[in-house]
């Protein structure tokens, strides 16, 4: 039994049926021939698409061979009505890119040409790096369909999987390394030059439109940034409630199911507003029932000026590697922004390749393997720190009190709107707030924490059931006006 919250089945199936769409679409000859005839304008010179086209989740790529050229290049579009934003994603993805390339020794793939074209739409032209292999085929589990989840391999041995986290933790140091004034996107602001201006794009924002139909008008408007870690923390606390109030269909199993998840979700972002999310775990953590015990020893980021580069997807699967799995290139910057550096200090959520909310034999099983994983990992960090110049920021000490102290999954729930309900009741809410009566039945978990919230709080929690129960009679898709929408989810967050 998976510990996800089901998405929307009406939306996935509509985001289904919209993907085998796209795909025919991206591989129609005449698409093929428009890309042809963009590449030989851009370069000036005649242009052959070499098959086959690589498609991920979000974009597709068109290997180009530019006649004089000793290289190819690919052209890479976001998926037609996959991508949310296609066009902030794809210039903030320029933006960041260059930036790493810039001001770090990671391996960026060069981007020859970008922009919006009038004609294809938001575009990169990158350099094509000869090889398809990712870091993640030298840790997984052979496969025999593609589209299953990579797996790690469970006998793989301690030097092999030493040795390649250690090419990961390269990359981690040196992502830690820039700091920022501002929460929020990479956006060139003239040649050369980035800056935090644009809003950040979370690859949840992505999921909770296409598998949960939430309207994209209750996201941060365009341009928005943002000062503190306290302000993008209750941002993302918004987007679980809003996940809970838009979601039609599968969101709610009962009266007492809804009051849990609404429960849950009010008391997170109470405690993002109270500026508490972004101490819990460090020294000057004072408030949670965890803190009385055994005491963090490290302390909180600066709460402002002092943002690092955060990736949603960066991962071994978007590493590519020789066949000797030295690095060649890191990939898919689409879902990176500044954002807390608590992210940073986190261990990766990614050692195990498989998220916890979908492993197979449930999330303790998830949990008691990575910990075994993680000891790896930690050792691999202290390896490459060993190198590290003097005042470059450490991350394995973090890590390590990270994982102790559930600082992980705390940041894990904020990001993640269909693991959060089981991370919250099962790892935050006893480390928030104290032991709670044991064995009761994870649907009536709400009543452990009800007085926790205001008179009006728990009166909108008992018209919400309603209104979520009155919906489950009917299982339709609700286009939301976007005024409406907004009002919609105000009403719930009592500022």
């Amino acid at each position: 039994m998976t510990a996800r919250q089901d998405a929307d089945n009406l939306a996935w199936d509509r985001s289904d049926e919209v993907w085998e769409e796209a795909m025919k679409q991206v591989r129609l000859s005449s698409t093929c021939r428009k890309i042809e005839s963009f590449a030989e304008r851009m370069f000036d010179s005649p242009a052959t698409l070499v098959t086959p086209l690589i498609i991920g989740g979000f974009n597709v790529l068109y290997p180009i061979r530019i006649e004089g050229s000793s290289a190819n290049v690919l052209i890479r579009l976001p998926c037609p009505n996959q991508a949310v934003f296609p066009e902030g994603k794809t210039l903030a993805e320029v933006a960041t890119a260059a930036y790493i390339s810039q001001h770090t020794h990671i391996p960026v793939p060069k981007v020859f040409y970008s922009g919006i074209d009038s004609d294809i739409g938001p575009f990169m032209i990158i350099q094509d790096l000869g090889t398809r292999r990712v870091m993640s085929q030298a840790l997984e589990t052979p496969r025999e369909d593609p589209n299953e989840t990579p797996v790690l391999r469970p006998d793989i041995s301690e030097s092999e999987l030493e040795s390649l986290y250690v090419k990961m933790a390269q990359c981690m140091l040196q992502l830690a390394q820039p700091a920022f004034p501002r929460i929020g996107a990479l956006i060139e602001s003239r040649p050369g030059s980035y800056h935090v201006m644009g809003r950040p794009i979370t690859l949840n924002m992505n999921n909770m439109v296409q598998q949960s139909n939430i309207p994209k008008s209750i996201f941060p408007l365009e341009g928005t940034t943002y000062q503190t870690a306290d302000e993008w923390y209750a941002v993302l606390a918004e987007m679980q409630i809003a996940t809970l109030l838009f979601q039609h269909n599968d969101m709610v199993s009962s009266e007492d199911d809804c009051r849990t998840k609404y429960v849950a979700r009010q008391l997170f972002r109470k405690l993002a507003k109270q500026g508490r999310l972004s101490k819990f775990g460090f020294t000057e953590d004072k408030w949670s029932a965890c803190s009385k015990g055994a005491r963090a020893t490290l302390a909180a980021p600066e709460g402002s000026g002092s943002f690092r580069l955060w990736s949603d997807d960066f991962r071994p699967a978007n590493v590519i590697v020789d066949e000797n799995n030295q690095v060649l290139g890191a990939i898919d910057w689409e879902y990176a922004y500044v954002g807390p550096t608590q992210f940073i200090l986190d261990p990766p959520w990614w050692l195990l390749l498989d998220v916890p909310e979908m492993w197979d034999n449930g999330i303790e099983n998830w949990t008691s393997l990575y910990e075994r994983r993680l000891k790896t990992w930690l050792s691999a960090m202290e390896e490459v720190e060993k190198d590290a110049s003097p005042g470059l920021l450490l991350l394995s000490a973090y890590m390590r009190e990270s994982w102790e102290t559930g600082r992980f999954w705390l940041n894990y729930a904020a990001r993640k709107s269909w693991a959060f309900d089981t991370i919250y009741w099962k790892y935050l809410d006893e480390r928030f707030f104290g032991e709670r009566q044991e064995n009761v039945p994870t649907e009536e978990l709400w009543k452990a924490r009800v007085d926790l919230l205001s008179e009006e709080e728990r009166a909108a929690m008992e018209s919400l059931v309603q209104i979520k129960m009155e919906e489950s009679k009917k299982r339709v898709l609700v286009e939301w006006d976007d005024a409406e929408a907004r009002q919609r989810l105000s009403s719930l967050l009592f500022n």
